[in-house]
């Protein structure tokens, strides 16, 4: 992934914020809207458009575009930064390919232990008993 390539390639637009705030909400566009088009791309590779598709497609539209918003801050330009940030993190943990696991063996001794444990505590309720006469 080339970032400085994929960055070159959003749509920012700029829109008034919803909700309570007073003036500064009603003539101030604020809240920055981010849109991705990911299969027009140049800063991705077809396998990296592809894996993406498969993992973060809950927050890709059916035309396969991310669209995020921000509107936490008063400021524009704080609210670019803040959503281009988020942006990148989606992309990034998106890209990033799960560890395969491994199956471990328990150990020989560890098994041994485990029934040398169990005979010692069967022995201890075996003492508990009555005496059979």
């Amino acid at each position: 992934m080339n970032k400085e390539i994929v960055i070159s390639e959003l749509k920012l637009k700029a829109v008034r914020s919803s909700g309570a705030g007073g003036q500064n909400v009603n003539k101030v566009s604020s809240k920055v809207v981010l849109t991705f088009d990911l299969n027009s791309s140049l800063g991705l590779t077809e396998e990296e458009k592809e894996y993406l598709k498969e993992r973060i497609a809950i927050r890709l539209t059916q035309d396969f575009i991310l669209m995020l918003n921000c509107d936490e801050d008063r400021s524009q330009l704080k609210n670019k930064e803040i959503v281009i940030k988020r942006f990148l993190t989606i992309l990034t943990n998106g890209l990033k390919k799960p560890k395969i696991r491994k199956e471990t063996r328990i150990p020989k001794s560890v098994k041994e232990k485990r029934i040398k444990e169990k005979k010692n505590i069967g022995l201890i309720k075996q003492s508990r008993r009555k005496p059979e006469i």
